[in-house]
C-alpha cells in the first residue's frame, strides 16, 4: 500500500495538478482500498486543522498583504538602502537588507517577493546588475522570510510535533541572519568584480526624513519579537496584534491605503490562508495514510546505519529534505515528513527546536528551487519573464543557502542560543 500511495503521490505532484489535489487523491485512493470508512477522511482533515497554533497564519498573511499595499515595504527599502548604499553592492546588499526586514514583518516568502521584488528588481537594473543576477538574488533573499520570526512555516512544525513556536521563532533569528551574511557577502564580491556602486547620495535632511518615515514600519518586528520575549504575548497572539498595527500605520499614519483597499487585501488574504489550510488539511489525510501504514518505521529502519550519529542522521535528513523541497511547498513537505524525523531525532537527543530549524531553512530553500520552487513562479510575474531564465538565475543562491544549512547543521548553537537564553535549557529537548 505505502508503493502504491508513493507513486501516486509522486505521479501527482509531476503531472502538474494542484498540490492539493496530489496530496489528497492519494490518501483517499488508499482509504477506499482498504476499505476503511470515508468519514475518516473528513476526521483527519478536520483534525490536521484544529490546532491552536495554525489561528496565527491567517494574521500574518494579512498583515505582510497590508505591509505591501500600505507603504511599509518601501520605508524598509529606504532603510536598507541608507544603511548599505555606500558599499560595493549596496542596491544588492539593500536587496537582502530589506527582504529580511520585510520577512521579520511578514513571515510569507511569495509576499516578499512581490512587495520587495517589485521595487528592487528595476532599481538593481538601473544600478548595472545583469537581469540574471537581480532575479535570483530576488527569489533567494525572499525565503529568508520563512527562517527569521515570524515565520508560518515554523508554525505548521509546532503544531505537528508540539515544538514551541517562541522557541522556533527565537530559533530562527540566528540562521536567518546567516543566510543574509552569506547572500551579502556573494553580493559584495560580484558588484567589486563587475565594479558596480551605488552613486546616490543623501543629504542629511533626507537621511533624517527616510529614518523618521520608516520608525512606523521597523516597528512590527519590535512588537513580534518584543512581546514573546518579554512574555506580553504569544506568538499567535503577535500575529493579531501585527495585523492591527499594521493596518493603522497603512492607513492613518502614511496614508496609503483607504477602506476599498482594506476590503480587497482582506479578500486576497482570506484566500491565500483557505489555499494554505487547505494544503495542510491534505497534507495531514496522507500523513495519516503514511502512519497507519508504518512508514515512520520503514523510514527508521533505512536510516538505521545513519542512527550512531546525530551528524550523520541530520546530513541525511537534509539531503531527503533538499530533494522533497523541488517539488512541493515548504508547508507540505513539512506535514509530510516532520512526523517521520521527529521520532529519529528524539531518539538521539537532537533538539525539537534543532530539527525545526532545520526543516524550516530547507523550506526556504525549496521555495527557489527548480522545478517547482514557489518563489520562481510568484518572479516570472514581477520580472515579466519566462521560467527558465528565472529557475536558471537561482542556482548559485542555491549554493549559499546549502552552506548555510550545514553551518546550522554542525553548529546548533547559532540556532539554540538564543531560545536557550529565553526559555531555559529544557528548551534543548
Amino acid at each position: 500500500m505505502l508503493s502504491l500511495v508513493a507513486i501516486l503521490l509522486f505521479l501527482g505532484l509531476f503531472s502538474g495538478i494542484s498540490i492539493y489535489v496530489a496530496l489528497a487523491a492519494p490518501a483517499f485512493i488508499a482509504i477506499l482500498v482498504q476499505h476503511i470508512p470515508l468519514e475518516v477522511l473528513g476526521q483527519q482533515m478536520f483534525n490536521g486543522l484544529d490546532k491552536f497554533a495554525l489561528m496565527a497564519i491567517p494574521f500574518f498573511i494579512l498583515a505582510a498583504n497590508v505591509m505591501g499595499k500600505g507603504g511599509l515595504a518601501k520605508r524598509i527599502l529606504d532603510v536598507a538602502n541608507l544603511i548599505a548604499g555606500k558599499y560595493y553592492g549596496g542596491t544588492a546588499i539593500a536587496t537582502v537588507l530589506a527582504c529580511m526586514f520585510f520577512g521579520a514583518l511578514c513571515g510569507s516568502s511569495p509576499a516578499t517577493v512581490v512587495a520587495i521584488g517589485s521595487l528592487v528588481y528595476p532599481a538593481l537594473l538601473e544600478a548595472g546588475y545583469d537581469k540574471k543576477f537581480s532575479m535570483g538574488l530576488v527569489c533567494a533573499a525572499s525565503s529568508i522570510a520563512i527562517v527569521i520570526p515570524p515565520s508560518i512555516t515554523m508554525i505548521v512544525y509546532g503544531s505537528v510535533t508540539g515544538a514551541s513556536v517562541g522557541g522556533l521563532f527565537m530559533g530562527g533569528v540566528g540562521p536567518g541572519v546567516l543566510m543574509g551574511l552569506l547572500m551579502m557577502v556573494y553580493c559584495y564580491f560580484y558588484a567589486k568584480k563587475k565594479d558596480i556602486r551605488m552613486t546616490v547620495e543623501y543629504t542629511p535632511q533626507e537621511r533624517r526624513k527616510m529614518l523618521l518615515e520608516s520608525t512606523w514600519a521597523m516597528g512590527v518586528p519590535v512588537i513580534i519579537i518584543g512581546g514573546i520575549y518579554g512574555g506580553v504575548f504569544t506568538p499567535t497572539e503577535s500575529a493579531t496584534v501585527s495585523a492591527v498595527y499594521a493596518i493603522i500605520v497603512g492607513m492613518f499614519v502614511y496614508k496609503a491605503m483607504n477602506w476599498k483597499d482594506l476590503l480587497q487585501v482582506s479578500i486576497d488574504s482570506a484566500v491565500t490562508t483557505a489555499q494554505i489550510l487547505m494544503l495542510v488539511s491534505a497534507a495531514c489525510v496522507l500523513s495519516w495514510v503514511f502512519t497507519v501504514g508504518q512508514l515512520p518505521q520503514v523510514v527508521g529502519g533505512v536510516m538505521g546505519t545513519f542512527q550512531q550519529s546525530a551528524i550523520l542522521t541530520l546530513l541525511a535528513m537534509n539531503v531527503v529534505l533538499i530533494i522533497a523541497g523541488m517539488f512541493m511547498d515548504s508547508a507540505p513537505f513539512i506535514l509530510l515528513l516532520a512526523p517521520l524525523f521527529y521520532p529519529i531525532a528524539q531518539k538521539l537527543g537532537i533538539s525539537n527546536v534543532h530539527l525545526g530549524i532545520i526543516m524550516t531553512m530547507n523550506g526556504a530553500l525549496g521555495m527557489f528551487t527548480p522545478p517547482f520552487g514557489l518563489n520562481l513562479f510568484v518572479g516570472m510575474n514581477v520580472f515579466k519573464e519566462k521560467f527558465l531564465p528565472v529557475a536558471k538565475s537561482v542556482l548559485p543562491y542555491c549554493l549559499i543557502t546549502v552552506v548555510a544549512i550545514l553551518i546550522v547543521t554542525f553548529l546548533p548553537d547559532i540556532a539554540m542560543w538564543l531560545p536557550t537564553k529565553a526559555y531555559g535549557p529544557a528548551i534543548l529537548r
